[in-house]
């Protein structure tokens, strides 16, 4: 192993418990009059009346080089917006921070370690590093001490926006943000000092002229907000730590450097996994117990009972650790009082409120130079549970709440909240998701975990909704991650246990190949269940079938307003939307594994024909009118008025209203019918279709998709109301077909196929016969629009041409 791989970055053995900073002693006159000492990685003179936080360092060396640390940022305050996402507890990534003295003048430095020479010679460790940009915080003014020691009053530094609020505000819909200098400043009295770890804070203000509707639904006065913004400067650690060599079967977060010292048969792009350190104290044992285990603390401030799931939940992971070799290596306990949350010692799950439901995030903050985790910090919005309780009691009826059966939404949210807390504890430990794990039973925790809504005596079932403990998925990255052999080569063992699970056929999709709809691995996707989407898609239409036709006032909790039933409704009215996604990625789907030199050549896979065409059946089974209509009893009952103040949780995701309390059903049709056109009409799916087509004629094209989609807008009905639902449902075909044929990320060959098979369509309601004049209408009126090319563009880009589906997954940005 290189010696630039052997640096150790980790917290000493002395951090693993909870302690108070250091005493203050009284400091002397001159530059540390009115200051109180407190001693730590380096002194600290802290003046709580002047306001000045004296960083004591020691003399600059020949080079001018003070000293070099870990800076890190964190929010202790948030500001309470899901979409934008500057959450309470939200750290920020450690950084090499370089302390240099230039004359009268301090500088902070960000050094750039992702680009080395690791191997190479002094001469060409310099040239890489000269060769590419650091990035300069700050300068400060030097105090000179009498002792000799350099100090500087950082608390300027700490009142700037190093944690780039401005840019996170700026990017998420709001505008014109600016940092306050004069309501901005370094609070003295919130610093603390550790043997390996300095922590300060600092109170900073930012305002616009032109707050946006998140900032309007939360600040006191939306045009200034204000957040205490935490500063952590942290020891480099103790050598010792092995890094661990990425794999892509792994499925581990990974750091990436570019060395350029690598041989020329070597790769300069290297990728080192995040993993935590675990020194083993006896290493030639099978099991043996750590040095300093890794520990996680569950925030005190989440209420109970739901604190008692997250520490069983996070639990979880100590039968993963003993599998692979030791003992008692990772713990979880309650946060004890008074401890600081942010302390860069502690490993927190912390409880967050927003105003309105968003993600949850599983944070490592890693060594730049190693990958070592450091800090393992993961964000659980309390407002998910709410949401989770909203869809069983509109499941199975809001009398269950409390009752402690299989069915009690409480218990059944209790069950998800364990889940949760293993699955972002997982990230902390360094684990990517695994989004293959519904499609093998349960076989990951790192997957995003759909409800398994039974049917019993034509009722929805939530007795098995959620599996309890890891998967064999879970067990196995943990291994890979940690597990060290007592002798050997320990990338070579690591590689080993790779190959071994894609043997034994164990699956692993990650972000890149799930998360867009248009992706094209059938085993990758979100909120999805079963090892066949297609029969799961059936399942689930049927499951939707049962829960509309049992939808109403049962959903509602004693003295709730009925106007509730509309958001309510919603995760009811789609409860199938994932299975769509997972169904739809069977069309021009291609089996592929993250292969490596030697271990099968890795050729993608396309799915057969006739599953592709099973998947299309099914899904253009829900885009019949039947399944799209909303009962009319039940769009009476949606319409119930409201008043009070409203709630901006609640208009983010009730479905588009024909008036003030009015709800519009052929809205609510359209919407559904969206979604499954969504996933169909995907444009690199349909690239992919046309490809496949080309290679196999029996796979079916995107012409097929149109073809079988336009003659949904025909199909003969003899009910006026059904017939209402076709034309809503053929609207919605039409356009989705048009900015399908027009967006370029379709290809050439699909675009002029939907193209010409709109053209067909639209030229032949001309010589049809029409029984209904509203039929005849709509056909006419929609056959002009196609054929006039300026008009479909200008409607393409009108307001309307979108449905707005209501949000489903946690609100905000993705990344957890």
């Amino acid at each position: 192993m290189n010696r630039t791989l052997a640096l150790a970055l980790g917290l000493a053995a002395a951090l693993s418990t909870p302690q108070a900073h250091a005493a203050p002693s009284a400091s002397a006159s001159g530059p540390y009059a009115g200051t109180e000492k407190l001693d730590g990685l380096y002194p600290v003179h802290v003046d709580r009346k002047g306001g000045r936080i004296l960083l004591s360092l020691p003399a600059a060396g020949a080079d001018g080089v003070v000293t070099r640390m870990l800076y890190t940022t964190a929010l202790r305050t948030g500001l309470g917006s899901a979409p934008i996402g500057l959450d309470r507890a939200q750290p920020g990534p450690a950084q090499i921070l370089l302390v240099r003295r230039m004359g009268k003048k301090v500088s902070f430095e960000l050094e750039n370690p992702r680009f080395r020479a690791s191997a190479g010679s002094v001469s060409e460790q310099a040239a890489a590093a000269n060769a590419f940009a650091t990035s300069m915080l700050w300068l400060g003014d030097v105090i000179d001490a009498p002792d000799g020691r350099l100090l500087v009053d950082i608390a300027p530094f700490l009142a700037r926006d190093t944690r780039n609020v401005i840019g996170q505000l700026n990017s998420s819909g709001e505008k014109g943000w600016r940092l306050v200098d004069a309501l901005s400043a370094a609070d003295p009295a919130a610093v603390r000092a550790f043997p390996l770890n300095l922590e300060f804070e600092a109170r900073q203000t930012y305002a616009t002229d032109t707050p946006g509707p998140e900032v309007r639904n939360i600040a006191p006065d939306p045009r200034q907000v204000t957040l205490v913004v935490r500063h952590s400067f942290v020891a480099l650690p103790q050598p010792g730590y092995v890094a661990r060599a990425f794999d892509p079967r792994g499925g581990s977060f990974a750091t990436q450097i570019l060395d350029f010292s690598a041989p020329l048969d070597g790769e300069i792009v290297q990728n080192l996994a995040n993993r935590f350190r675990l020194d083993r104290i006896d290493p030639s044992a099978p099991r043996s117990r750590v040095r300093k285990p890794i520990k996680f603390y569950i925030d005190n401030a989440a209420p109970e009972p739901i604190r008692t799931a997250l520490l069983e939940g996070a639990r979880w992971w100590q039968t993963a650790f003993e599998a692979a070799g030791y003992i008692d290596a990772y713990q979880v306990e309650i946060l004890p009082e008074g401890a600081d949350p942010l302390d860069m010692r502690y490993n927190v799950v912390n409880w967050v409120n927003r105003a309105t439901r968003g993600w949850s995030y599983g944070y490592a903050v890693t060594d730049p130079r190693t990958g070592e985790i450091l800090k393992g910090a993961v964000l659980l919005g309390s407002l998910r549970v709410r949401q989770d309780m909203l869809i069983y009691e509109a499941l199975v009826g809001a009398d269950k709440t409390g009752t402690g059966g299989p069915n009690d939404p409480a218990q059944v949210a209790l069950a998800r909240i364990r889940q949760l807390s293993a699955h972002e504890i997982g990230h902390a430990l360094g684990l990517l998701h695994n989004f293959a794990g519904s499609t093998q039973d349960r076989a990951s925790v790192m997957d995003y975990p759909a409800p398994r809504i039974g049917l019993k005596d034509g009722a929805p079932d939530l007795s098995d909704a959620y599996g309890v403990g890891l998967g064999r998925w879970d067990v196995h990255a943990i291994d890979w991650l940690y597990g060290d052999p007592a002798s050997g080569n320990p990338d070579a063992a690591a590689m080993a246990k790779a190959n071994e699970a894609a043997r034994q056929g164990l699956r692993f999709v990650a972000d890149e190949n799930a998360r867009s709809a248009s992706a094209s691995q059938p085993w990758g996707s979100l909120w999805d269940d079963g090892a066949d989407p297609v029969a799961e898609l059936d399942r689930m239409m049927q499951v939707r079938a049962a829960a509309v036709s049992r939808f109403g006032p049962a959903a509602l909790q004693p003295g709730e307003p009925v106007a509730n039933l509309r958001r309510k409704f919603v995760p009811v009215w789609l409860v199938h939307r994932y299975q769509v996604e997972a169904a739809g990625k069977l069309l021009g789907g291609l089996y592929s594994d993250y292969a490596v030199a030697g271990q099968g050549d890795g050729a993608a896979v396309a799915v057969a024909p006739a599953e592709q065409l099973r998947a299309l059946d099914s899904l253009l089974a829900t885009l019949s009118p039947q399944v799209l209509d909303v009962p009319a009893s039940l769009a009476l009952q949606l319409s119930a008025g409201f008043s009070g103040d409203s709630d901006r949780q609640t208009e983010i995701e009730i479905m588009p209203m024909a008036g003030a309390a009015a709800f519009d059903p052929l809205a609510a049709s359209a919407v559904a019918a969206q979604v499954t056109l969504n996933a169909l009409l995907a444009p690199e799916r349909l690239a992919r279709m046309a490809q496949q087509h080309r290679a196999d004629r029996a796979s079916p094209g995107p012409q097929v998709i149109a073809q079988r989609l336009l003659s949904l807008t025909d199909a003969p009905l003899g009910d006026a109301r059904l017939a209402a639902v076709r034309r809503a449902l053929g609207t919605r075909i039409i356009l989705s077909l048009a900015r399908a044929s027009r967006d370029a990320n379709s290809g050439i060959e699909a675009s002029s196929l939907i193209d010409q098979a709109l053209t067909d369509w639209a030229d032949a309601q001309g010589g049809r016969r029409f029984a209904d004049p509203a039929d005849r209408a709509w056909a006419l009126s929609t056959a002009r629009l196609l054929k006039d090319r300026e008009a479909l563009g200008a409607a393409l880009a009108g307001e309307g041409a979108e449905v707005p589906i209501p949000p489903g997954m946690p609100i905000g940005s993705m990344d957890h």
